[in-house]
C-alpha cells in the first residue's frame, strides 16, 4: 500500500481524480450489475428471453458506440464526455431501480451502455494525456489497481444493500454516479481539444474514421490482442461452467470466490509486475509474456476435467484465475501505451473507442466458440483451445513487433479534451 500512495501522490491531481473515478465507476456498476439477472428473472418474474434482451441491449450499446463517444472525446472534450456519461449512468441506474415494464427496463439498459461507452474513452485518453509519454506505463498500472479494487469491492457492497431490495442498491449506485458527475464538474481541468479546423464535423469525423482504417499496425495490434479479452471473458464464462461440473447448486459461492480471487491477485501484483516488466522487457515483449501467461493459465484445469477430487478441481480454479490476473496486468499498461503510441498521439479517445469495439465484437464471437466447444462434450477441448489462443495471440505480438510494426510512429498534433 505505501508503494502504491507514493506513486499515486507522484501524479498531478487531475490523473489523481481520474483514478478515484474509475474506482467510483466501478464500485458503483458492479454492486448492481451482478445481480441484475436475479432481479429481472425472480424480482420482476420476466422470462428468460427478456432477460437475456435487457442484459443483451446493454452490452450492444456500450460496445458499439465506444467509437462514437472516443469521436465525440477528441472533437468536444474528455471532460464534457466524462461528466456526459456519469450523469446519464445516474439517470440509468435510477430507473433501473424504478422501471417494471419491458420497455422500460430496455431503455434503462441501453443508457447505461450509453454512458460507459462516453465516458471511458475519455477517461483512458485524458489519463494518458496527463500522465505523458514518459509516465504512461506507471499511469495506467495504478489505474488498473483503482480499476479491480471497484470491482473487488463493488459485489461486495451490493450484497450488502440487498438485504434492504434490489432498489436500493440501484439508489446506492445512482448517487455514486450523480457525486462523480458533480465532483468532477468542479474539480476536474477542462483541457479543451486543440486545432480543430472550421470544416463539418461530420466530414471531419469521417476522415478521423478513415484515418484509422488505414492505420495498419493498429489495425494488426487490435486483432493480436483480440484473444487477450476472450481469455479475460472467461472468468464469466469457462470458469463458472467449471464450477458447475464441481459444485452444482454451489456454483455462485464457488464463482464469487473465485472472482474475488482473481481481483486480489491482480491488486497485489500489478505494480510489482509493471515495476520489473519495466527494467527487464520491451513494452511488445511484457505484452506477449503476458499473454502466453494468460494462455497458460487454463492448463491447471485440464488434469482436474477427468474426474479429479473437489480440491483438485478447486486448485485448478483458483490458479486459473490467478494466472488470468497476473497475465492480464503485466500487459495492461503496456497494452494501453502502445495504443496511444500507434494513434501518433492524436485522436487518442477515437483510437481507444474503436479498440474497445473491436474488443467487444471479439469477445461476443469467442463467447460463441467456446460454448460450442464446451457443448461438444470433450472435456479438454475448451481448455487446449484457450491455451492456444493465448500462445497465437504472444506469437502474433512477437511477429509484429519484429515486423517493426509497433515502433513509435512520428508525433502530431495532440487533439486530446
Amino acid at each position: 500500500m505505501k508503494g502504491l500512495r507514493a506513486q499515486v501522490a507522484s501524479f498531478d491531481p487531475a490523473v489523481r481524480l481520474l483514478m478515484v473515478n474509475q474506482f467510483a465507476i466501478n464500485l458503483g456498476f458492479y454492486m448492481l450489475m451482478p445481480y441484475l439477472a436475479d432481479h429481472l428473472g425472480h424480482g420482476l418474474g420476466l422470462a428468460a428471453w427478456a432477460v437475456g434482451l435487457v442484459l443483451g441491449v446493454r452490452n450492444l450499446s456500450q460496445q458499439g458506440m465506444f467509437l462514437v463517444g472516443g469521436t465525440l472525446a477528441d472533437r468536444y472534450g474528455c471532460k464534457p464526455m466524462i461528466l456526459a456519461g456519469c450523469a446519464l449512468r445516474t439517470v440509468a441506474f435510477a430507473l433501473l431501480g424504478l422501471a417494471q415494464s419491458l420497455p422500460a427496463l430496455i431503455t434503462a439498459s441501453a443508457l447505461t451502455g450509453l454512458a460507459g461507452a462516453l465516458f471511458n474513452p475519455a477517461v483512458r485518453a485524458y489519463l494518458a494525456a496527463e500522465a505523458g509519454a514518459e509516465r504512461r506505463v506507471e499511469a495506467f498500472a495504478a489505474f488498473n489497481v483503482f480499476y479491480q479494487a471497484g470491482i473487488l469491492i463493488g459485489p461486495l457492497a451490493g450484497l450488502a444493500l440487498l438485504t434492504w431490495d434490489f432498489r436500493a442498491v440501484c439508489a446506492a449506485s445512482a448517487v455514486i454516479f450523480g457525486a462523480l458527475a458533480l465532483l468532477q464538474a468542479r474539480a476536474l481541468p477542462a483541457r479543451p481539444p486543440k486545432d480543430r479546423d472550421a470544416e463539418p464535423a461530420w466530414r471531419a469525423v469521417l476522415r478521423d474514421w478513415r484515418s484509422i482504417a488505414a492505420n495498419r499496425p493498429f489495425l494488426l495490434f487490435a486483432l493480436a490482442m483480440s484473444g487477450s479479452y476472450v481469455l479475460a471473458f472467461q472468468v464469466y464464462l469457462a470458469l463458472p461452467l467449471r464450477a458447475r461440473e464441481l459444485f452444482g447448486e454451489r456454483t455462485g459461492l464457488v464463482t464469487g470466490a473465485v472472482f474475488a480471487f482473481s481481483a486480489l491477485a491482480a491488486l497485489s501484483g500489478q505494480l510489482r509486475l509493471t515495476a520489473w516488466a519495466k527494467r527487464r522487457l520491451s513494452g511488445p515483449r511484457a505484452i506477449a509474456l503476458g499473454l502466453l501467461v494468460m494462455g497458460a493459465a487454463f492448463l491447471p484445469v485440464l488434469p482436474g476435467v477427468y474426474g479429479a477430487s473437489q480440491l483438485y478441481g478447486v486448485i485448478g480454479l483458483t490458479l486459473c484465475a490467478a494466472l488470468l490476473a497476473w497475465g492480464g496486468a503485466l500487459l495492461y499498461p503496456f497494452e494501453m501505451d502502445t495504443v496511444v503510441r500507434l494513434s501518433g498521439e492524436r485522436l487518442v479517445a477515437t483510437y481507444y473507442g474503436a479498440y474497445n469495439t473491436a474488443s467487444g465484437i471479439a469477445v461476443a464471437a469467442g463467447n460463441l466458440v467456446v460454448g460450442a466447444l464446451f457443448d461438444t462434450g470433450i472435456a479438454w477441448v475448451p481448455w487446449v483451445a484457450l491455451a492456444v489462443t493465448g500462445a497465437l495471440c504472444a506469437g502474433a505480438v512477437g511477429l509484429l513487433d519484429r515486423g517493426g510494426y509497433l515502433r513509435v510512429r512520428e508525433r502530431e498534433p495532440a487533439l486530446l479534451g
